[in-house]
């Protein structure tokens, strides 16, 4: 099976990676193999002062693999952002499914996570809805937007959409 990718976006604060924390379980629980990645608009720091990966780095060592018998962890300086999808077909592509949190300007299929006393408005509106691929706007509000509306704990149903409409199981 190729591996399939659907993106969790909303605004900031919205509950994207507390509904994300729903959907991995929700997901393994239906026997996939699940792989997230989360995009970060801004520069991040996974090396900590003092640690032997952050002085190989500062050494200026371009690339660092942090390597156990249980996990392996990649830092690589980067001339640009890389895309997505060469994320996914370079170090993920022995999971099924793939939750990128983020990426709302992709073309991949998306499930907007909204709640309204973070924000007023979500991003779908039923004029984008089909333009910006999104399967499933998550919400405790009543929502007319020409896609299903699923309550903040429908983690399970957002699964089997998943299964079905991306992954056509």
């Amino acid at each position: 099976m190729h591996t399939k990718i659907v993106c969790i976006v909303g605004k900031k604060k919205s509950g994207k990676t507390t509904f994300l924390e729903k959907l991995v379980p929700a997901l393994t629980g239906m026997g996939l193999s699940v792989g997230t990645v989360k995009h970060d608009a801004h520069e991040f720091d996974m090396d900590h002062e003092g640690k032997d990966s952050w002085r190989h780095a500062r050494a200026g060592a371009a690339s660092v693999v942090v390597s156990s018998p249980s996990r392996l962890a990649l830092i690589k300086r980067v001339e640009r952002e890389t895309p997505l999808t060469e994320i996914v077909s370079q170090f993920m592509k022995d999971r099924q499914i793939i939750l990128a949190e983020g990426y709302y300007r992709s073309d991949l299929p998306k499930l907007e996570v909204h709640r309204s006393e973070a924000h007023e408005q979500p991003l779908t509106t039923p004029e984008n809805a089909a333009d910006k691929r999104v399967l499933a706007v998550v919400t405790e509000d009543p929502l007319d937007l020409g896609v299903p509306i699923l309550g903040l704990d429908d983690a399970e149903d957002a699964a089997r959409l998943i299964m079905t409409r991306v992954l056509g199981l």
